[in-house]
């Protein structure tokens, strides 16, 4: 477990469970309920800056760089391994702090422990590769190493997957860290550092602290001594992550949002797609960044199609992450509902059709932060809901009549992080599917991904990839080493005597 004073969820910093050098604290509870997760220490920037410079020493001492990269793969398959032991109570602790239902959370520490496992199994595996020269007298080889201190920031949403996603790759190369999770849910993480300091990771690697993204987290984008941030977030704060980072021109991987289209042709198999669809839409109540949040279906079809994603859109119960009969929980906080709500109206106002949900939910929903599945219809290009992504239980719907207009109508954004196409056709989907601008494309399916398959996006989604092998390069620095085996004079400049 980790060190608590009074009850307290302390920082993590130099191999110490510490609390925050203003004693103050963030009573975090379950939007779900309002009711009381549990209480953690609000740092400030100084202890921010204290983080960054454990993890300098850390890495400058090579302590963990140096260890053999089998080694480092060895201690990610045991964190796997801690975290498989530990699921349930990692899970639960998800759940209350999101909101999102328990085998949601459930699934989440699958993803996780699955992640490590693929970073783990790799990391061995890219030593580099020899150049030729085109001289026998020398070797010239390229090698990857480790970029050194990462800062990291990571969302509310998938709160320790985003982290996972980051902190695998980062310790497989051998690097060390500074991790700020989203202060609405930060037990998951703390969890985390609970399982790296019991498996004996040194002091310094790995460095938690807590707080406001404005105060805790700017100088992991600023400070000269951080080599590389990473955030997971939203447009408008990835745009001041990647401002702060480029006055000491640092790197920066950003994974930002995205407003998804999912493609459905007439020929598709009707069950299938209206079943996914709504799978897109509304899977962890909406709140995915790859959310297919924009259904795009073909004319012919379309009236069918959206009244029956509608009746079942109806149907979908809604309730806490410990109710069995709950189908999507609560959104984060009630700040986000009434942004979702705004939305929402805005888009009425632009002449959307709702046709279900737009509500908060019934009597029962009312000490938490709930938003109904919604759908709205005879949306077009340029309507705020259309343009801006919702972040919410919101279904759009645009309809198409070609397959170029399918393309046009899809790539329609300034984001691109994924999408989907639906039918029967596997010359239309391999056509779409080249010609759609987003990181990720499903064909007959929606949001399954592969720790071993890079993941990311175009445009306005971000830069950098996370996941697969770019995602362990993402963590690293590529040096070119060339060696002359037999060292002569050149007589470039002729000897004076």
């Amino acid at each position: 477990m980790t060190e608590k004073t009074a009850g307290i969820a302390t920082l993590y910093i130099d191999g110490q469970w510490v609390p925050s050098s203003s004693a103050a604290t963030r009573t975090v509870t379950c939007p779900a309920d309002g009711t009381e997760v549990g209480i953690v220490s609000e740092a400030t920037a100084e202890d921010t800056e204290k983080a960054i410079a454990a993890a300098r020493k850390a890495f400058d001492s090579r302590v963990w760089a140096d260890r053999p990269a089998a080694e480092r793969g060895d201690f990610l398959l045991d964190v796997a391994e801690a975290i498989r032991q530990r699921k349930d109570e990692f899970a639960r602790a998800e759940a209350l702090d999101s909101g999102k239902r328990l085998v949601e959370a459930e699934g989440d520490m699958d993803d996780i422990i699955a992640c490590f496992r693929y970073f783990g199994k790799i990391a061995d595996q890219h030593p580099g590769r020899l150049v030729d020269a085109g001289d026998a007298t020398v070797i010239s080889r390229v090698v990857r190493e480790p970029i050194g201190v990462c800062g990291m920031i990571t969302p509310w949403n998938f709160p320790l997957l985003q982290a996972a996603w980051k902190i695998a790759p980062a310790l497989a190369a051998g690097n060390a860290f500074v991790i700020k999770p989203a202060e609405l849910t930060p037990h998951t993480t703390i969890l985390m550092m609970d399982v790296l300091d019991t498996l004996g990771l040194p002091a310094g690697v790995a460095n938690l602290v807590l707080g406001d993204g404005g105060v805790v987290g700017a100088p992991l984008s600023s400070h000269p001594d951080v080599d590389m941030v990473s955030f997971t977030g939203g447009l408008v704060t990835g745009r001041k992550v990647a401002e702060a980072a480029a006055a000491t021109i640092k790197k920066v991987a950003l994974e930002l949002g995205g407003k998804n289209p999912n493609v459905v042709f007439a020929d598709a198999d009707f069950e299938a797609a209206v079943d996914n669809a709504l799978n897109a839409g509304f899977l962890d109540s909406g709140l995915v960044c790859s959310a297919g949040a924009r259904l795009i279906v073909q004319d012919t079809i379309a009236e069918r199609f959206v009244d029956e994603l509608v009746r079942r859109a109806e149907g979908i119960v809604m309730g806490g992450p410990l109710d069995e009969k709950a189908e999507t929980g609560p959104l984060i906080s009630a700040a986000h509902r009434d942004k979702v709500t705004d939305y929402v109206r805005r888009g009425i106002e632009e002449g959307a059709r709702l046709r279900t949900g737009g509500h908060w939910g019934g009597p029962e929903h009312e000490e938490g932060c709930f938003y109904a599945p919604t759908v709205l219809d005879q949306c077009t290009s340029g309507m705020s809901v259309v343009v801006e992504e919702g972040f919410g239980p919101v279904i759009t719907v645009e309809t198409f009549s070609t397959e170029e207009e399918a393309i046009r109508i899809a790539n329609d954004t300034e984001y691109g992080l994924a999408g989907a196409v639906w039918t029967s056709d596997a010359g239309t989907a391999n056509r779409v599917s080249r010609r759609l601008r987003h990181g990720t494309i499903w064909i007959n399916d929606y949001h399954p991904y592969l720790p071993q398959a890079e993941w990311g996006g175009f445009k306005m989604s971000g830069v950098g990839r996370e996941l697969g092998a770019s995602g362990l390069e993402e963590y690293t620095e590529a040096k070119h080493i060339y060696q002359n085996t037999e060292p002569a004079v050149s007589h470039w400049f002729p000897r004076k005597n």
